[in-house]
């Protein structure tokens, strides 16, 4: 089932866009299934919880950290760590640039927005984002490489909000890479739309789709990560 509706979402994508099974919750064993049919983009949300499944599983996997990052627990994934969709603040930049640095690594990040009309989700707006872009301790720091955005749509049905937020971090995103990252041809990933709504992000141009249940089925709670 795994392989197969990895296939099926694979068809849907354009060449550009790439699909992370966001594997959070899941065992061992169904990650294995997936990593079977070819993926090898993976998204986990607890730290240790990825820690220990990049333990378990092939050295090629390219690991994707797209929930919220407590400070606290960036030490457990800064060693191998591909993408970090969630960066809010400064301050947690600074903290992933500080742990890169102990690994002689540069983390790639995205800055993650407020796109949703939930106050309950993360992210920057555009004048935080310029603020933080502007600022002389971003400057100075030299373990982290921004490369995109990231955004969460509502929890609606309603097709038409969710495409007009995915355009609003569209623009956001158009608006940073000519003020701040023309220069840059790492600065180009897009990372939005999930199981309900990739679809419609893929035609506002999503580069990063993040697909959890369409793969995997529901969310499975308490289950042990090497089970």
């Amino acid at each position: 089932m795994i392989a197969d509706n990895i296939q099926q979402i694979i068809k849907q994508l354009p060449e550009n866009v790439r699909l992370i099974a966001v594997s959070k919750t899941k065992p061992v064993e169904m990650l294995r299934e997936a990593y079977d049919a070819g993926q090898r983009l993976f998204g986990e949300n607890k730290a240790l919880e990825m820690r220990d499944k990049h333990a378990l599983l092939p050295e090629d996997i390219e690991w994707h950290f797209i929930g919220h990052l407590q400070t606290n627990k960036i030490k457990y994934i800064a060693p191998f760590v591909s993408l970090i969709h969630s960066i809010d603040s400064l301050a947690l930049l600074q903290a992933v640039n500080k742990e890169a640095a102990k690994h002689n690594r540069v983390i790639d990040c995205l800055l993650q927005f407020h796109i949703a009309t939930e106050e309950t989700k993360f992210g920057l707006n555009l004048d935080e984002a310029r603020q933080l872009l502007q600022s002389p301790e971003y400057q100075q720091l030299q373990s982290v490489r921004i490369v995109g955005v990231m955004g969460m749509a509502s929890n609606t049905d309603d097709m038409d909000q969710v495409r007009r937020e995915f355009a609003n971090l569209k623009d956001i995103f158009d608006t940073l890479k000519q003020e701040f990252f023309a220069a840059s041809d790492a600065f180009r990933e897009r990372s939005m739309g999930m199981s309900g709504d990739y679809p419609v992000a893929i035609e506002e141009g999503s580069t990063l789709v993040r697909v959890g249940s369409a793969i995997f089925g529901a969310r499975q709670y308490g289950v042990p990560v090497n089970d």
